[in-house]
């Protein structure tokens, strides 16, 4: 999993912004978080690619994250809005599957910032009975998110035969990608050839299930690089590769840059 940013799998609004900050590849490329995910993007448009189905966004536009959902968005231009982290143990009935929501009214535009304004406040202050106030603030939220979910039968993302097939590769690649596992492997669990399978990746998403796999692999390489202090030979073999010197050959091909010099330019 990538790192989290909310330590403890906590309540946790963050500014859409933060997410930009130290280059594309931290929204792009393809990652998941351990914790359910709420993208509620409130100016701007871009692409956002869920469980290997790619679709547009706009303002107004909020997308729910499973727990350990692979994902990454493109940002076109000036995009604002805020991501909400709920803690990963669910007792205040989130959704099952990924959604996508699209809000055209202003009432519901004004609703929804002020729950999420809501949350920021509680959990940006250490009041007594904070732990309480976050679960019904949260409860609230997901109990708004299941009634807008009902009024539109549009919201799931990955029903189709092709989706459904992309979210079960996405869903191994993010088990398995520290593995070494190449795509003819997933393709063999999941009972059809490489070919058919990045044909339907391109179909869903416009990527073959190489870059998808190579995406999910190189975001994981870049923030142990930014994040921590890792030697390079030793996030080579975390990552299933063979050896340092391919994993610098694979990453400079992906990047642009070798591991040592994406790490000095931070």
């Amino acid at each position: 999993m990538t790192g989290e940013l909310t330590p403890g799998g906590a309540f946790r609004v963050v500014p859409l912004a933060r997410f930009a900050q130290g280059g594309r590849w931290r929204t792009e490329a393809m990652r998941s978080y351990s914790q359910p995910v709420l993208l509620w993007f409130t100016k701007g448009q871009g692409r956002i690619t869920v469980s290997g189905v790619t679709r547009g966004y706009g303002a107004h536009n909020a997308i729910f994250l499973p727990a350990d959902t692979m994902h990454g968005f493109d940002m076109l231009g000036q995009v604002t809005g805020s991501v909400v982290f709920f803690p990963r143990n669910d007792d205040i009935g989130l959704p099952h599957d990924a959604q996508h929501m699209r809000f055209r009214e202003a009432r519901q535009h004004a609703d929804l910032n002020r729950m999420i304004d809501d949350l920021s406040l509680e959990s940006a202050n250490n009041l007594p009975g904070q732990d309480r106030a976050l679960m019904h603030h949260g409860g609230l939220l997901a109990v708004w998110l299941d009634r807008h979910i009902a009024e539109n039968a549009d919201t799931i993302i990955g029903t189709r035969a092709a989706r459904r097939l992309v979210a079960a590769f996405t869903a191994l690649v993010e088990r398995d990608f520290q593995s070494a596992k190449s795509v003819a492997d997933f393709a063999a669990e999941l009972g059809v050839t490489p070919t058919h399978l990045s044909r339907v990746c391109i179909v869903t998403s416009g990527k073959p299930a190489s870059k998808l796999l190579a995406d999910r692999v190189h975001f994981e390489a870049r923030r142990l690089l930014r994040e921590t202090g890792t030697p390079v030979h030793q996030i080579a073999t975390q990552l299933g590769f063979s050896s340092p010197a391919y994993f610098t050959r694979a990453f400079q091909k992906q990047t642009g840059m070798t591991p040592t010099s994406f790490r000095r330019a931070r």
